[in-house]
């Protein structure tokens, strides 16, 4: 029997929320189903609730940092799931992994040098690159029949360029690969033939689907490891995006103490309350939760499948191995992908993730969000249907 209630519609509308009150902003359009920015519709965990409940009781939110019981929570957490023996010594923080990411480009490369990343991929993985000026070194994913995946000869091509820094997306987003153990510890070999240090964000790494299982690029061998700087949060497990609290790990003390000095150089070390209470409840009590969930997105996104074999076959839709994101191919549409989104927007009513964000071959492509009740997913799909017909 279920515990926790997915299908559940709770009105996120006139609450300075990204996802619903950021649409006239991103898409010209207001009165939009908005199936793109990734945090959920669905209630948090309620031990996570009773976290931040007691927290603002208090009624004092003064300066605050991570606890003992909160570090010990997370590393209890990966060693469950991953087989991951973390010691405390090896933790920092930061408010959030796109600002990791970025201290990261600051504190282990200077200007003009190369940083790569496998694209299609999250936007912020090209802006903090380029916005820090270094150069964006790009390996394209090449997608077969059934998944993406990496082209190796272009990835070692690229690496002997002199890259610097790889920025990792495991599991990825938005092509939904959690990548196999073999494909890290070949990612992670390439990376120490070339001297290339590895910025590994794992922030999906909790919502591995239909059997999939993540593996944490560290923990693949202690060679890697040295070489490795790990960003992990409970954001998007738990749907807490706007606590705006992560976990940056790394075993090579020399790595941890250049990337704790950019992060207290920027005065960015400490956190806020509220997201330090709730890592450690969502970490602490939420496995329960999580199973559900699990199940829940894994029945989102066989409807989400079937309905496009169904009734748009022109969209192809590789199934995702992990997280909330469908990756939607609408070349097969005939229209261009300008007019694409215009009529997603103007026809459709429905707002989804522009792929050229995410890179060149993001053309043609949209991202959508299903992370949401089964009958807002069903709307959002008649939306689209409404749009390419």
């Amino acid at each position: 029997m279920n515990r926790y209630n997915f299908d559940q519609m709770i009105d996120r509308r006139n609450t300075d929320c990204v996802k619903y009150d950021g649409l006239q902003d991103v898409f010209g359009c207001a009165d939009l189903l908005p199936m793109w920015v990734a945090d959920m519709d669905f209630r948090v965990p309620p031990e996570v609730q009773e976290a931040a409940r007691k927290c603002c009781e208090q009624g004092i939110f003064g300066y605050t940092f991570r606890s003992d019981d909160g570090k010990d929570a997370f590393r209890n957490w990966v060693k469950q799931r991953y087989r991951w023996e973390v010691k405390e010594e090896w933790l920092s923080s930061s408010p959030g992994i796109v600002t990791s990411l970025a201290i990261s480009v600051r504190a282990f490369t200077k200007s003009g040098d190369k940083v790569m990343i496998m694209t299609p991929v999250y936007p912020p993985f090209h802006a903090v690159v380029k916005d820090n000026g270094r150069e964006l070194v790009c390996c394209p994913l090449i997608r077969d029949t059934e998944k993406y995946v990496i082209d190796w000869e272009c990835f070692e091509q690229g690496l002997q360029k002199g890259v610097k820094m790889l920025i990792l997306c495991n599991s990825h987003n938005p092509v939904g690969r959690v990548w196999t153990r073999e494909e890290l510890a070949r990612i992670g070999e390439l990376c120490c033939r070339y001297d290339v240090l590895i910025l590994s964000d794992e922030i999906h790494a909790d919502l591995a689907l239909f059997g999939h299982r993540h593996t944490v690029m560290a923990s693949v061998s202690e060679e890697i490891a040295a070489r490795t700087l790990t960003a992990m949060a409970p954001s998007k497990t738990f749907n807490i995006a706007g606590m705006m609290n992560s976990v940056i790990i790394a075993s090579n003390p020399e790595i941890l103490e250049v990337y704790n000095r950019e992060l207290t150089t920027l005065h960015l070390d400490l956190g806020n309350i509220f997201g330090h209470v709730t890592l450690k409840a969502a970490y602490r009590y939420g496995a329960g939760w999580l199973e559900e969930l699990t199940r829940y997105l894994e029945g989102n996104v066989q409807f989400a499948l079937d309905y496009f074999e169904r009734e748009l076959p022109q969209i192809k839709v590789l199934k995702p191995e992990g997280s909330f994101l469908l990756w939607l191919d609408f070349r097969g549409t005939g229209l261009s992908h300008e007019a694409c989104g215009e009529r997603l927007v103007k026809i459709g009513k429905v707002g989804l993730n522009d792929g050229l964000e995410f890179g060149e071959e993001g053309r043609g492509f949209r991202r959508m969000n299903i992370g949401c009740p089964r009958c807002v997913l069903e709307d959002g799909l008649e939306r689209i249907k409404r749009a390419c017909l």
